[in-house]
């Protein structure tokens, strides 16, 4: 069963419709999955501060501070709380989830984007929700973890969202950037870091008798920290060697990596002397030489690599918004309770369900207007200049003029709207 039939299937609060569910054809799951005859089963659904489209952030990054649950179900697990075991290490989780609000089941191959104001362009070079199998991909910020619940903020999904997969976000796999540097920093250090072999009881750096100075390599065993002391001043090739059942690396100490390279310096001044130093100096016949390898080059697959996005991302054809509040608005703002404030259940005051200062839902506001929610038409031929949303338990009024967006109400959801004062 395809995805979208799949969301056929879910009714407006979110849950399965399971009088409606089709039998499946009688095939293994195996076999189905490779016939390419898929079924995913929500592992949870969003309980969100947006409660509808109007208002939802296009983009988590919009509004910092907007906050959700999703409580993990147990027809998928029987301990929900199992898997989830591990994920607090992590600070922001990638959620794969269903756009099923879309209205339509429709889709076109070319879509036109907010923000580049009418123009259209494909929509696989988009985040559009209307695509043929309407999967989203939101990076949220786990907050914590409760039993089988994880608590999210910076989240672009409204109540009752069906959430298919969650995946801890790991800059290492997932930035390119990251990747870039880390590759880097493990090249530059595998400079600093010459390294010699060495047998499992013991290694030798052999210079040439007839010279008066050595490096000779010791082994304490009474010392976990094992280096290399230089005794003596080197005015002869170092040749580095070890035993044919040598396999185990040494990582030198800064001052011997110093003076290590002081040493090749002086020994490359001689052009005519190769590597192994066998047309000057002789070597022991019972030790199987090697050229030094103080560098090992790492791999570095993303060194030439660099991320590139269309133009119209970090310079959309719509402008963000200066956002004000009335100072009527601002009063109303106020009277609401935060979400973790204890008061006694006869007070008459607002209360926030997510939202935890009436600091955070004006943050939350002018996140939400400054990117400018309204759609392309209602942005260009549509007269209403009233704009209405909900935040957590809050009804916003607001509208929009050239440049900016102001808040004339904030009311408890339910109430009544007011007319247009224009």
């Amino acid at each position: 069963m395809s995805l979208q039939t799949a969301m056929s299937k879910i009714d407006l609060t979110g849950h399965d419709k399971k009088d409606c569910t089709p039998s499946l054809p009688s095939l293994s799951a195996q076999d189905a999955l490779e016939q390419g005859k898929i079924r995913m089963v929500p592992i949870g659904y969003i309980s969100s501060c947006f409660s509808m489209k109007n208002g939802t952030p296009r983009q988590p990054t919009i509004c910092g501070t907007s906050r959700a649950q999703l409580q993990i179900q147990q027809s998928v697990f029987n301990n929900p709380e199992h898997a989830l075991v591990g994920l607090e290490q992590y600070s922001h989780v990638w959620i794969i989830f269903l756009f099923h609000k879309n209205g339509h089941l429709s889709y076109k191959a070319k879509v036109k984007p907010p923000r580049l104001n009418g123009q259209r362009v494909g929509v696989y070079s988009t985040r559009s929700p209307h695509r043929p199998n309407s999967l989203g991909l939101t990076l949220a910020k786990l907050d914590t973890i409760q039993g089988d619940t994880l608590h999210l903020s910076g989240i672009d999904m409204i109540a009752g969202t069906p959430v298919l997969d969650i995946k801890p976000y790991i800059p290492e796999y997932d930035s390119p950037h990251t990747r870039r540097v880390l590759d880097s920093q493990q090249h530059e250090s595998n400079r600093d870091l010459p390294t010699v072999s060495e047998n499992k009881e013991t290694s030798s750096l052999n210079f040439d008798p007839d010279q008066d100075a050595q490096l000779k390599l010791e082994d304490s065993r009474n010392d976990k920290d094992e280096g290399l002391y230089l005794r003596g001043k080197s005015e002869t090739c170092l040749s580095l060697t070890h035993s044919q059942t040598a396999g185990a690396q040494l990582f030198l100490p800064r001052e011997t990596v110093s003076l290590l390279k002081e040493v090749e310096s002086f020994v490359n001044k001689d052009e005519t002397s190769p590597p192994d130093c066998k047309s000057k100096n002789r070597v022991s016949d019972n030790v199987k030489t090697e050229p030094p390898a103080l560098i090992m080059d790492w791999p570095c697959y993303d060194g030439d690599s660099s991320t590139t996005i269309a133009d119209w991302i970090r310079e959309p054809l719509v402008s963000s918004l200066d956002v004000h509040f009335t100072p009527n608005a601002q009063k109303q703002l106020e009277e609401f309770l935060p979400a973790h404030l204890s008061e006694p259940s006869d007070c008459e005051k607002p209360r926030f369900k997510f939202l935890r200062s009436p600091e955070e839902a004006a943050a939350a506001i002018r996140g939400v207007l400054s990117a400018d929610p309204r759609s392309v038409y209602r942005r260009t031929r549509c007269r209403d200049r009233l704009f209405f949303f909900t935040l957590d338990t809050a009804d916003i009024t607001c509208w929009f003029g050239q440049g900016f967006a102001e808040v004339l109400q904030v009311r408890p959801a339910g109430s009544q709207r007011p007319k247009d004062p224009f």
